[in-house]
């Protein structure tokens, strides 16, 4: 279809590529928010409007697009959701805000959320969350805020994330952390309410 209409136009061909490449954009990011959708119990039918047959989820609540129709905020703070992340998330290129505070949400960070090189804030407090922090949040070169706070996160605190020079909010308090508190890069300018309440982390000596 669009090699005949090519012969045609090369302008008409232009615009059909271009079309053909925001669809399978929009598609795969609708893919990745589906298979978060299927992972997540909903009793309150937040993701009632998440309609997988749609081109892409721009037109879905809590979610925000650019004008490339590409996902950059998930907006699913206190809406009741239980179940687990899913690694699809790290397929959503463009995203500059998830937030998925103050749910019931379990399992483990996906080391995927790493690709998600646009991030600037990353809201998972008051989840019930475990396992480690993945290192690979360390990449996440223009992130601003990151709170994992009231989970249950262990293990100990990557060395990696001193590396984001942009990193101005960090709360990592009440989880079950271990090890010494890195006082290196960006961490030099967080205090120990960053990280209280962790029984197995040591405060670095002031």
């Amino acid at each position: 279809m669009v090699t005949s209409t090519c012969k045609g136009s090369f302008l008409v061909c232009a615009i059909l590529v271009l079309d053909l490449v925001l669809k399978v954009s929009g598609n795969a990011e609708g893919d990745a928010l589906n298979a978060l959708k299927s992972n997540l119990q909903d009793p309150n039918n937040v993701l009632q409007s998440w309609d997988a047959t749609l081109v892409n989820p721009c037109t879905w609540f809590h979610v925000t697009c650019n004008s490339d129709n590409s996902v950059t905020r998930l907006d699913l703070g206190n809406a009741d959701l239980s179940g687990t992340l899913v690694p699809n998330l790290g397929n959503l290129p463009n995203l500059q805000y998830l937030e998925l505070f103050n749910n019931n949400i379990s399992g483990k960070i996906p080391d995927e959320l790493g690709n998600l090189k646009n991030l600037v804030s990353l809201d998972l407090y008051l989840n019930v969350l475990t396992g480690p922090i993945p290192a690979t949040l360390g990449k996440l070169s223009y992130l601003r805020v990151l709170r994992l706070n009231n989970n249950a996160l262990s293990g100990g605190i990557p060395m990696s994330l001193t590396g984001i020079n942009s990193l101005q909010v960090l709360d990592l308090s009440n989880n079950q952390l271990k090890g010494t508190v890195p006082v290196n890069g960006s961490f030099s300018m967080f205090t120990p309410i960053s990280f209280q309440n962790n029984p197995g982390l040591i405060q670095p000596k002031m």
